[in-house]
């Protein structure tokens, strides 16, 4: 179902937002995204920049055989003519007729000194350029927006020429003309107050594309909007050049849910978080942690007087429902944490403590005594969890114990670097040596604990290494400090963290790969020794 047409959420993910560094999208990357873009609902997915180079040719032939959106209207991106071509003779308007999209999107230059220095034309020619490229692609019956590229910048440079390319635009029949920051140097007064004196110069729809150079991309967004932009771009997770693009997600999280502007079909924005990480997962960058609604951090609460006020009412230090963006409330275990923090914690992981003051006060005593030796249970729910059940039973549950371990690092004569362990454990009243190589230490370590101990527990098959995570602390020590390890264990449906300390790098690794895997075979059920 298709949003109403007063209001556009338009999204540049697959062209802005793919200029990005370090983000490189497939043709197959960027039919992923459009697909969860549209499962989204936004409005208008921007495909790329057909003719321009192979990989967007390609995408939008397979767009037009592969691609069934839903909810959104497919848009090529685009120039207007060269100078002194005609526009039914201009190549790479030729492509933006035959790529298939119904909507194109032309960009123009609203900055004089551009249309001088980088079109090498006329002011004149350059409105000629708009007006013929705009009328040209309407009579083949495609529907025009404009992008009016460096708007602002050219505005306080020559207020009059920026207003005409906007005028000329929407006369010659653009349906949305966009106000580009594209240096993205605005601040949400003065363009809210410029925004509002196109409106009334011109009777052109207007638009706005924002970046975030300032950090104020969405806050332009939504003050363009304000003025009575009816036209919103932006990218997913804010990809994009330089500091990015306005991030749409944030732009309709603050729509929906601060203005009561309904921009997606009904309930779409409950899939924002699923949606934000799995492009994340596309494109290989990874999400911001402290994202605004849908970053992992954005609804975690690690003060102690926080929670006791969130254990009233989450509303209390919550600015909105996490449920909203189907995101959730996480509770943060550290040094700062009280007894309100801890038995929320609990509850979150699904152990009651049954509001037991004295063992909630040991909890709490013990984790801060940990942090200060260089533990964080902020990102290891599996070890805080193993703990508790330490204070519950009075053991810390155990599936063997490890009596002996050995590393060898060893380099060839033909330079080659061969990694040996040797690990003795204790498993079903039995004493085994395991041994296992690997390319490095802790790989080794882990291939020999798990070669031993599977002939007790075959489920540790499906139990892989899936992240691992080093940190130095303290380090005035040098090669001496602390070191802090993080590994994250997936059994292929559920993924646990756990985390290990001390001055040695494969003694913190063992320690975390012991709470791994005890942690993993606990939650399978399987019988303490």
């Amino acid at each position: 179902m298709a949003i109403d047409d007063a209001f556009h959420i338009y999204d540049t993910t697959l062209r802005d937002g793919a200029q990005q560094e370090g983000l490189s999208l497939s043709v197959h990357d960027k039919l992923t995204i459009a697909r969860h873009l549209d499962d989204l609902g936004v409005g208008f997915i921007e495909g790329g920049w057909p003719g321009a180079n192979p990989k967007d040719t390609e995408f939008f032939a397979r767009a037009r055989k592969e691609l069934h959106l839903k909810n959104s209207t497919f848009v090529a991106f685009g120039a207007t003519r060269r100078p002194n071509v005609n526009a039914a003779d201009d190549v790479l308007l030729g492509a933006l007729r035959d790529s298939g999209a119904p909507v194109v999107t032309l960009v123009a230059k609203a900055f004089d000194r551009h249309v001088d220095l980088a079109l090498k034309t006329t002011l004149d020619e350059n409105l000629a350029m708009i007006r013929d490229s705009v009328t040209h692609l309407i009579h083949e019956g495609q529907r025009v927006f404009l992008d009016a590229e460096h708007f602002f910048d050219g505005y306080r440079k020559n207020r009059a020429y920026a207003i005409e390319t906007i005028r000329v635009a929407a006369e010659a029949g653009a349906d949305v003309i966009a106000l580009c920051d594209t240096n993205g140097g605005m601040l949400p007064d003065e363009l809210s107050q410029i925004v509002h004196d196109v409106l009334t110069s011109t009777s052109a729809r207007l638009g706005i594309h924002c970046h975030n150079d300032t950090g104020c991309a969405v806050a332009n967004s939504m003050a363009a909007i304000a003025a009575g932009a009816t036209h919103v771009q932006g990218t997913l997770n804010g990809y994009g050049e330089r500091t990015g693009n306005a991030d749409l997600v944030t732009i309709i999280a603050n729509l929906e849910l601060k203005k009561d502007k309904l921009v997606l079909p009904h309930n779409a924005l409950q899939e924002a978080f699923r949606i934000s990480h799995a492009v994340a997962e596309v494109t290989n960058v990874s999400s911001s942690s402290r994202q605004p609604y849908v970053g992992i951090s954005a609804f975690a609460h690690k003060a102690g007087l926080h929670a006791s006020a969130i254990k009233v009412d989450p509303a209390l230090y919550q600015h909105e429902d996490p449920q909203s963006v189907g995101n959730d409330m996480r509770m943060l275990v550290s040094d700062m944490a009280g007894r309100a923090s801890i038995e929320l914690k609990s509850q979150e992981l699904g152990v009651d403590l049954g509001g037991d003051k004295e063992l909630i006060a040991r909890i709490v005593s013990r984790v801060k005594d940990m942090e200060l030796q260089g533990f964080s249970f902020e990102a290891a729910d599996a070890s805080f969890e193993l703990l508790i059940q330490e204070e519950i039973n009075g053991e810390r549950p155990s599936f063997f114990t490890i009596e002996h371990w050995l590393t060898t690092v060893e380099r060839a004569e033909d330079q080659s670097i061969l990694t040996k362990a040797e690990v003795t454990v204790i498993a079903g009243g039995t004493k085994i040596v395991c041994i296992g190589t690997g390319n490095g230490p802790v790989n080794a370590f882990d291939n020999a604990l798990r070669s031993g101990l599977i002939q007790f527990y075959p489920a540790l098959e499906k139990l892989k290494l899936i992240d691992y995570k080093v940190r130095i602390l303290e380090g005035r020590l040098g090669t001496g400090a602390i070191t802090r390890v993080l590994v994250e264990t997936s059994d292929g449906t559920n993924e646990w963290s756990t985390v290990g300390v001390h001055e040695n790098v494969i003694a913190a690794s063992a320690m975390a790969l012991e709470d791994a895997i005890t942690f993993g075979l606990l939650r399978q059920g399987r019988k303490l020794k």
